[in-house]
């Protein structure tokens, strides 16, 4: 699933082509996605300029002056610009036209979204309940030691819960509590302010190398320009089990937490 680096190369990639530019048609090839594109969008937009583009969580919101558009991509979905003539394949759902110019949404397996809000579309439900984001300023050792306390369930959990914290996905995660060398599975409510932030600074180091690496190429991803990323080149444990870490040459182990395989350095990372 794209997580937050991907959305976030997504909304760098897409922004500088699109916003600013008129909407002059909309096209919806296939209206059952997640939740059913609105049946009125184009009557809603065409005519419309997008002012800009931003990111929420694992959300990117158009920006017109009526109100916003909410896309998710899904399980495996992307959104980048093609131009309007090339022709659609069989999971192209969705164009935004500009001009000469489409912004469309691919979609596979119809796990995404593409909804409308009227108003700040930070106030749509979906978002509306959202936690922090780890690449803002807030989100630092001594908050996260606060949100923390009391919180029974283990650290890799809470990090991908988005009612505290959002983005940080099962890849990210692991990859910065490696890097913060504490394991998966310590509770979080036990772990001390120093560890904490020093967590907080791996959350945000591990993004911004994603991002800076074009994201990670996971079946069909690829960024707003069609390009898949290489960040699972640097990957220290995710995907590596009984592989040696990188640090210690310790085998990688995995275990399955939250419905999810966690994988870690039982050397390197100490509860």
């Amino acid at each position: 699933m794209p997580e937050l680096p991907e959305v976030e190369i997504t909304c760098r990639g897409i922004r500088p082509l699109v916003a600013g530019r008129t909407l002059t048609a909309l096209e919806v090839r296939n209206p059952r996605l997640r939740q059913p594109v609105p049946a009125d969008l184009a009557e809603t937009l065409v005519g419309e300029r997008l002012q800009g583009v931003r990111r929420r969580a694992k959300y990117l919101l158009l920006d017109f002056p009526h109100g916003s558009v909410l896309v998710h991509l899904g399980m495996s979905g992307s959104l980048r610009v093609v131009s309007a003539d090339e022709p659609a394949g069989v999971h192209d759902h969705v164009d935004l036209v500009f001009g000469a110019a489409a912004l469309r949404l691919r979609d596979p397996r119809r796990f995404g979204l593409v909804l409308w809000h009227a108003g700040d579309g930070l106030s749509h439900p979906l978002l509306a309940a959202l936690g922090r984001e780890p690449l803002e300023s807030g989100f630092t050792g001594a908050w996260l030691h606060e949100a923390t306390r009391g919180v029974r369930m283990s650290i890799k959990q809470t990090l991908m819960d988005a009612h505290r914290v959002v983005g940080v996905g099962n890849i990210y995660a692991s990859e910065s509590l490696f890097r913060a060398r504490i394991h998966p599975l310590a509770p979080a409510g036990a772990i001390g302010p120093q560890r904490l932030a020093r967590l907080a600074a791996s959350v945000r180091e591990t993004l911004l190398a994603a991002i800076d690496a074009g994201g990670s190429t996971l079946r069909d991803f690829v960024g707003g320009d069609g390009r898949a990323g290489y960040f699972q080149q640097q990957y220290f444990v995710y995907g590596r089990e009984g592989l040696a870490c990188r640090v210690c040459a310790t085998p990688v182990r995995r275990v399955v937490t939250g419905q999810r395989s966690t994988f870690f350095c039982p050397r390197c990372q100490r509860r």
